[in-house]
């Protein structure tokens, strides 16, 4: 099946701190341009599953304004990695030693002590499970659209960090994954 990842608007956080679970709003005119251009492409009648955190459901919002015709539920499964004590801290204010721990075990390191890649990857499996048999698209974040396209190459545990997908769409843009592409 079809399906469709959208990356929330740009947040409104200042640039370079590290925000996961942090629920910040998205910048309003940037969620309504991305709903328009979601809206003509979306099809009819698409379900549609939205990560809790507010910049995802600020586009939702928009998005249910132009198109009635979507159907709309909240996913906890969708929202961000937990970057637990880190959430709202600098990037250059993190110890350089807390980033190291992440990258020599990212699979499994919980990086600011709440969450894991691997327990992402498990967070999401349902969703991506449930999405394999009903077209859908998900509003959602850079971290679980990555953790998509490895479920998509049937991956659901990382050994190494070079193994977490480096690219994923800009804010307020979107992949689509379709028959084929995924197992």
């Amino acid at each position: 099946m079809t399906l469709w990842l959208v990356r929330h608007a740009t947040p409104l956080v200042e640039a370079g701190v590290c925000y996961g679970v942090l629920d910040v709003a998205a910048d309003a005119a940037a969620a309504a341009a991305a709903a328009q251009a979601l809206a003509r492409v979306l099809p009819v009648a698409l379900p549609v599953r939205v990560s809790p955190l507010q910049r995802c459901e600020q586009l939702a919002q928009a998005l249910q304004g132009l198109r009635p015709d979507l159907t709309f539920r909240t996913d906890a499964c969708l929202r961000e990695m937990d970057f637990g004590c880190w959430e709202g801290v600098a990037w250059d204010a993190i110890p350089r030693a807390a980033v190291d721990a992440w990258t020599q075990d990212f699979g499994r390191h919980r990086f600011g002590g709440q969450e894991s890649a691997n327990d992402v990857l498990a967070r999401v499996a349902p969703a991506w499970d449930q999405a394999a048999a009903v077209p859908c698209a998900w509003i959602t974040h850079a971290g679980v659209i990555r953790a998509a396209l490895l479920l998509a190459q049937g991956q659901r545990q990382l050994e190494r960090p070079d193994q977490w997908p480096r690219q994923a769409p800009g804010f307020g843009e979107w992949t689509m994954l379709q028959p084929g592409t995924w197992p």
